[in-house]
């Protein structure tokens, strides 16, 4: 399987340390350049670890090429989407809320961060994903509280969370 990458989550994957999930789940994984750029720039969370982990992952994107993208798709996830297509991908790694919405409109299948730790758990890559999103809710990157609730439910640890605040 191939999996391109957004950046808003793999800096939330970074930061739980859980990049290797990636690959355990779907094998080939793959940025475009302004992804790459975007995520290790110097001022921004996770930057070192990303730069390492994606240094061998990635791909020029064709901006020539078009898909229906509309002003709520940053370059990063526009050259995502292109790249998506361009390699047949399997899933786009996004958690931006509007670029899914592009991403439907293109018939790009998604996957968010908290979804990647849902499957870890599912199939027994990681113990529980509530530590790993507690982590992630500490940093700047941003969760609502509702989706983390719904993937808590589905991991069945909800009563676990409960306990713990």
């Amino acid at each position: 399987m191939i999996l391109v990458a957004d950046a808003s989550a793999l800096i939330a994957l970074a930061t739980c340390d859980s990049l290797t999930l990636l690959e355990a789940l779907f094998g080939n994984v793959l940025v475009p350049e302004a992804v790459f750029s975007e995520v290790t720039a110097l001022d921004k969370p996770q930057s070192a670890r990303l730069r390492n982990y994606l240094h061998e992952k990635v791909r020029a994107v064709d901006m020539q090429r078009y898909v229906y993208l509309d002003a709520f798709a940053d370059v990063g996830e526009t050259q995502a989407m292109l790249l998506y297509k361009d390699v047949a991908a399997d899933y786009l790694l996004i958690d931006d809320k509007r670029g899914r919405k592009v991403a439907k409109i293109n018939q790009i299948k998604t996957v968010g961060s908290l979804g990647v730790l849902l499957q870890a758990k599912r199939i027994g890559l990681i113990p529980l994903v509530a530590p790993l999103i507690d982590q992630i809710a500490a940093s700047p990157v941003f969760m609502s509280e509702s989706l983390i609730q719904t993937v808590l439910e589905l991991a069945g640890e909800i009563t676990q969370r409960d306990h713990a605040s």
